[in-house]
């Protein structure tokens, strides 16, 4: 199965997460064709958590799992770690009172 680019998959992931009024921005751009995804959720309330994508080897299926969470502040710690190991991650911010973030929404699987 051929498999979008990341600046694709990235497009549309912010399109959907417009159609739904999900404010979302890009806080760093990676590498266009293959560069690692985090989303960082803001609830708006001091508290966020950051989602990165696993590969399941046994099934080969792939699912976004939770990097960190808590207070904005350690979870920015955890991105800005992240970010010191690969300089082609793409960073983007979801700011949604209610938690709101479409991961788990087939459609976006890649």
């Amino acid at each position: 199965m051929t498999r979008l680019t990341t600046e694709i998959w990235v497009a549309a992931y912010l399109t959907r997460l417009r159609l739904a009024t999900i404010p979302a921005f890009i806080l760093q751009k990676g590498d266009h064709t293959a560069g690692a995804v985090l989303v960082k959720l803001n609830t708006l309330d001091g508290n966020a958590c950051c989602f990165q994508r696993s590969f399941d080897l046994m099934t080969g299926e792939r699912n976004w799992v939770v990097l960190s969470e808590g207070a904005e502040q350690d979870v920015d710690a955890s991105i800005a770690k992240q970010k010191s190991f690969d300089p082609d991650l793409w960073v983007i911010e979801i700011e949604d009172k209610s938690g709101r973030h479409l991961l788990d929404d087939p459609s976006l699987s890649n």
